[in-house]
C-alpha cells in the first residue's frame, strides 16, 4: 500500500493545481454521500425552529449585532 500511496502522491504533485482541486473535489464528492435520515431529522429541526421563532418563543438577535460582535475590523 505505501508503494501505491507514494507513487499517487508523486502524479498528484506533478498535476497543475485546477487538476489537483478537481481530484480532491470528486474525492470529497465521493466521501460525502447524502443520509436521507440526517436530512429528515434537520428538516424537522428547521420546521421547528421556524414555528418556535413564529410563535416568538425564541430570543432573536439582529443582523447588526450578530455583525458588530462577529465582526473582526
Amino acid at each position: 500500500m505505501a508503494t501505491i500511496t507514494k507513487g499517487l502522491d508523486a502524479k498528484i504533485r506533478s498535476l497543475p493545481d485546477n487538476a489537483k482541486l478537481a481530484l480532491v473535489d470528486s474525492i470529497l464528492m465521493q466521501l460525502d454521500k447524502p443520509d436521507p435520515e440526517i436530512d429528515r431529522i434537520w428538516a424537522e429541526e428547521a420546521r421547528n425552529r421556524w414555528k418556535a421563532y413564529k410563535a416568538g418563543k425564541v430570543e432573536t438577535v439582529s443582523y447588526e449585532q450578530v455583525m458588530k460582535k462577529h465582526s473582526y475590523r
